[in-house]
């Protein structure tokens, strides 16, 4: 699986990126051979390690571990892997089929080529390839607001990405900002930790873990729902902007319920609007947050229970869910120093940064603009990136369906003159 890559080659395809969409790329395009390397500028998975706590537990159970020629084996089908074995399990999938992976190696600039193909300029050298696949995901940059800026000195800040540990951050109570999957789970695993902590909660929905006896994530994938083009979304292509709903497969997965904290101690707030000094000022907005993740949850559950009904299943009653806990009042202020928060953890999201991509395929928002991957460059797919053609598209089985279109898309464009040569790959050695 080493490589190197030659200064000058000329390829088929050059795929950028790693992690499981460029290995599932791959996987298609060796079966096919076609002459291409992986371009990866850490190494192979690395942000399932780098990026993710030490708690991190997958969302999805392990049954949809599914990548091109390579299905979960484990013995824990309706479990959740681990960050760790996660990052084990992309490692091991590159060695199953030899993926031709050069590691180490940062791509600067993807510009077109005066004729047919694409320069790709690294920080080893220069290639060019008839085709290429991005498939560096969509989130690049982690965001912080320019409220960071003007917290006090003494109050340590980090982004989710950075995220560890309850113990990697200094004694005191906790901030969480944002309440999306990463600020939920890491809530949850400091509260757990027995820190105190304060969350200022956004618009994130949530979803049940089980209900009616199966996984709702189950239930979701006989229906159908991951597999409905963004295009037939309402709002279209909006939907990309929407975020995921939160859950937990943290000790075999459950449900991740803020009023539940809040009953045992968490303080919850409304979206964080502006800070004085010491002091934050909070939106009113911490029970309609509540109330909304809430009846996202529940329009779930009848979906669900549609489904249930026009299918002729046998499954047990259930109960829906009732709040456990209403703010008597909403809190709109907070003094740092008086709550002993010490440390504050921004779970705002990313941004994407194609700065290095330099073909007009972008939007006013800088998010390229595809249909399931394909732009208007000719020759130039993306893989890998949330909604790229369905809900689907964030996870393992779905990426796998995408690489299989993107890969099949690739392969019918070959020229004769490159389908029909059989010389080794001039750019791969060792």
């Amino acid at each position: 699986m080493s490589r190197e890559l030659v200064d000058g080659a000329h390829l088929e395809v050059v795929v950028v990126g790693a992690g499981q969409a460029g290995l599932s790329a791959s996987w298609h395009l060796t079966r096919a051979g076609v002459d291409h390397l992986v371009l990866e500028r850490d190494t192979i998975g690395h942000d399932w390690k780098d990026r993710r706590w030490d708690a991190f537990t997958l969302v999805t159970p392990n049954w949809q571990c599914v990548l091109p020629g390579y299905p979960y084996d484990g013995d824990d089908p309706d479990g959740f892997m681990k960050r760790d074995e996660v990052h084990a399990w992309v490692r091991r999938y590159a060695s199953t089929f030899d993926a031709p992976v050069v590691e180490n190696v940062l791509v600067t600039r993807l510009r077109e080529t005066d004729g047919r193909g694409f320069e790709i300029v690294t920080d080893r050298g220069t290639v060019t390839a008839d085709q290429v696949i991005v498939a560096t995901g969509g989130y690049h940059q982690p965001v912080l607001p320019a409220m960071a800026g003007r917290m006090p000195s003494d109050v340590v800040q980090i982004h989710s990405a950075d995220y560890r540990s309850p113990g990697a951050l200094p004694e005191g109570s906790v901030l969480v900002v944002g309440s999306g999957q990463s600020g939920a789970q890491i809530a949850e695993d400091l509260f757990l930790a027995g820190r105190d902590v304060h969350v200022a909660l956004g618009t994130a929905p949530r979803c049940a873990r089980y209900y009616r006896g199966r996984d709702c994530i189950a239930w979701l994938s006989d229906m159908g729902v991951y597999d409905i083009p963004v295009h037939a979304q309402v709002g279209g292509l909006t939907k990309r902007e929407s975020t995921n709903h939160y859950m937990t497969g943290r000790d075999g997965g459950r449900d991740i319920d803020f009023r539940e904290f809040a009953r045992a101690g968490m303080h919850l707030y409304g979206r964080l609007e502006g800070l004085v000094d010491h002091a934050l000022t909070f939106a009113p907005t911490a029970e309609g947050s509540l109330d909304h993740a809430d009846s996202v949850m529940e329009s779930i559950k009848t979906d669900i229970d549609r489904f249930i009904a026009r299918e002729g299943i046998d499954a047990p009653a259930e109960e829906r869910y009732s709040p456990v806990w209403r703010p008597e009042t909403e809190t709109t202020s907070l003094d740092l120093t008086e709550a002993g928060i010490t440390s504050v953890v921004w779970a705002v999201g990313f941004r994407s940064d194609y700065s290095w991509v330099q073909v007009g395929v972008f939007d006013g928002a800088g998010h390229p603009t595809h249909q399931h991957g394909a732009t208007g460059a000719p020759g130039l797919h993306f893989l890998g990136l949330p909604w790229l053609h369905t809900w689907g598209s964030g996870r393992f089985e779905a990426i796998a369906r995408d690489a299989e279109h993107v890969a099949s898309s690739v392969v019918a464009s070959r020229t004769p003159r490159t389908a029909e040569s059989a010389r080794e790959p001039a750019s791969v050695s060792g």
